[in-house]
């Protein structure tokens, strides 16, 4: 793959609660009383793959069976893709996307060359809104529009909407990729956010090899808004209504609780509820095969329960199986008895990261001559408990709290000792001597003596180079990168490194947390610049990382927009969460590569280079940092840090 050529994935989308309520949700602009619509969604593993790079032209290729070796290459002519749109077909969604994107940005073409593709089509898993994401994500990465997630699905439904298709405002979810989302129609708004997974859930999605009206459906549904003129208009009103909404909260509950076999009733309670109320109003939600297959006593030993899929109707049905075994067996049994092929949906927790990583074998130039007698990281501190503590010893308790369970500290050469004879007890003359609340630090300390592995750096080459020592000990495991010349003191109840921690869970993503700064301080950190991923304005898609620039350079190009029009800028925290990804790119460098900053390996480029291929988040943790590596700066920690 060249420099310039990007890789692409877009899964389908699964509508595992909430079907309809997106477009019923848009009457509130007519009718306010309505309920919100509300429905989770998530992305499958099967998808789209792709390959793009920039052209003179808008070009789709592939060489899958599929698409009969045609070719699409038009100008970027919005006239000239709209025709094209609203021709039908395959092509008509790409081109729908490719006039959006040209009539409201400043863009050339794009290449797009599709590779693969497992998603069923026409089986209510949104094969059209994937490639329309794609197509989407394609210019937005290319060149760089600063999209975040919820802009890449509105050029989508935007694009899809020129097209004679219609599709819904749930399709678009597939852009999140493989997480349940909750999604949230007011009008014409969606809010979306990306909901916790307790435990891992299996489905089975089948498709049920008979027909539906789709079209029909809508039609019918439709005719129940924007007000009710009968009762059983309003009965359809409060399915996807005020009923639709409580079955969602107690599924998203269910979801972030680790309760399948509570939200298997769930499932099974609004797929009644559906069909009482809703059915009535449109024939073709009769689904005599969809009834049967979800009344089969044979099938109901596999699972904790099931519904439709998208519409309704005798289109797809989906399963919430009990465990892997269930999972096959229930496949086989649709397959050779039914005749139903089908394939399985896996959600699992987010990864969480037990290890962390604490670079210290700096020699502490700049609190010089102090570092003589003692390491930095043992500079006392009066914490918020009235004891007066190593810093290091604060950082620990601070990862130990947050759920680490192994640490490393990276240290210089001969300095092992020294770090050894900290967590190693006090003679017992002395104590004895300790009231008891001093004791119970010392055994802390003991405690932590277990949970330490030390990593020595015998040259000194670089931020970069001290994290790739760890590599061996990181494995194929997320880790927390945590400087140490830094403590941290968190706003909420969560500290700063269990928020870090949460939000990589969330996301999956290598993750750099990050804090405003001033225009005229830039030019001592690194920055980070991109679009936010949330309405909060605490999650970043990063989209670009400059090691220490010029005012000039991030006033450019680094600022970040807020929603009043505001242009802030936003600097490293100084945690990180790291992936096998990370290591794998920083191997390359440093056995490969050249030092990127100066004589050293810096973290910064193999960061960008991480966003390029697989994406980065940046985080705002609800905390303060305190330096102890500026004299000036440890006299200010010392004063602050301890008050509560």
């Amino acid at each position: 793959m060249s420099e310039q050529e990007i890789s692409l994935f877009v899964p389908g989308r699964l509508c595992l609660f909430g079907e309809h309520t997106d477009w019923a949700g848009m009457y509130r602009t007519t009718n306010s009383k309505l309920e919100k619509g509300m429905a989770i969604v998530t992305g499958i593993q099967e998808g789209i793959y792709a390959r793009a790079h920039r052209s003179n032209k808008f070009v789709i290729t592939s060489d899958l069976e599929l698409y009969n070796g045609e070719v699409l290459e038009c100008e970027m002519d919005s006239e000239k893709l709209i025709e094209i749109a609203q021709k039908g077909g395959f092509f008509s969604y790409v081109a729908g996307v490719a006039s959006y994107i040209n009539d409201n940005y400043s863009v050339g073409g794009v290449e797009v060359c599709v590779t693969r593709m497992d998603l069923p089509i026409r089986s209510g898993l949104s094969s059209s809104a994937a490639i329309c994401v794609l197509i989407a994500r394609a210019f937005n990465k290319l060149y760089k529009l600063r999209m975040n997630t919820q802009g890449e699905m509105q050029a989508a439904f935007r694009g899809e909407q020129r097209t004679p298709s219609r599709c819904g405002r749930l399709d678009q979810a597939c852009a999140y990729g493989i997480k349940p989302v909750l999604m949230e129609f007011d009008g014409v708004e969606i809010n979306s956010k990306v909901l916790p997974v307790g435990t891992t859930f299996r489905w089975v999605i089948a498709n049920l090899m008979s027909s539906k009206d789709t079209i029909k459906i809508l039609s019918d549904l439709n005719k129940c808004y924007p007000f009710a003129e009968s009762e059983r208009e309003t009965c359809v009103q409060e399915a996807l209504g005020i009923d639709n909404r409580c079955f969602v909260k107690k599924a998203e509950e269910c979801l972030k609780n680790g309760d399948p076999e509570e939200l298997g009733r769930i499932m099974k309670r609004w797929q009644e509820n559906f069909d009482r109320k809703v059915m009535p109003a449109c024939d073709e939600l009769k689904a005599p095969v969809l009834h049967e297959i979800l009344s089969d006593p044979i099938i109901d030993n596999w699972i904790y329960g099931g519904k439709g899929v998208g519409s309704q109707g005798d289109g797809s049905v989906q399963f919430l199986v009990k465990n892997e075994e269930s999972m096959k067996a229930l496949q086989k049994y649709l397959e050779k008895e039914k005749g139903m092929p089908s394939f399985s949906l896996i959600l699992k927790p987010g990864q969480t990261v037990k290890k962390a990583i604490i670079p210290l074998a700096g020699f502490g130039t700049r609190v010089f001559p102090a570092t003589k007698c003692i390491k930095k990281c043992f500079l006392p501190i009066l914490d918020t408990d009235g004891n007066l503590k190593p810093a290091l010893m604060i950082m620990l308790e601070q990862l130990i709290e947050a759920g680490i369970e192994e640490i490393c500290l990276v240290i210089g050469d001969d300095e092992k000792a020294e770090f050894e004879r900290f967590f190693e007890p006090v003679s017992r003359e002395n104590y004895e001597k300790l009231p008891q609340d001093k004791k119970e630090l010392q055994w802390e300390l003991t405690r932590m003596q277990h949970k330490i592995t030390y990593v020595v750096q015998k040259e000194r080459k670089g931020f970069g180079h001290a994290v790739w020592m760890c590599k061996n000990f990181a494995g194929d495991e997320p880790v927390l990168l945590m400087l140490g010349d830094f403590l941290y003191k968190s706003d909420i109840n969560q500290n700063c490194c269990e928020q870090v921690i949460n939000a990589f869970k969330e996301f999956g993503k290598d993750l750099v947390s990050i804090h405003e700064v001033s225009l005229d301080e830039v030019a001592h950190y690194g920055i980070l610049s991109g679009c936010w991923d949330d309405e909060n304005e605490s999650v970043m898609d990063v989209q670009r990382f400059v090691e220490k620039p010029t005012d000039d350079f991030a006033k450019e190009y680094l600022g970040v927009e807020n929603r009043k029009k505001e242009k802030k800028y936003y600097a490293t925290f100084g945690q990180y969460v790291l992936t096998p990804c990370l290591f794998e790119e920083l191997d390359r460098l440093i056995k490969y590569g050249k030092p990127t900053e100066g004589t050293e390996f810096g973290l910064t480029a193999v960061l960008d280079s991480v966003r390029e291929k697989y994406g980065l988040v940046g985080y705002i943790p609800k905390g303060k940092s305190f330096d102890i590596g500026l004299p000036e700066e440890y006299k200010k920690t010392m004063i602050a840090f301890g008050k509560l």
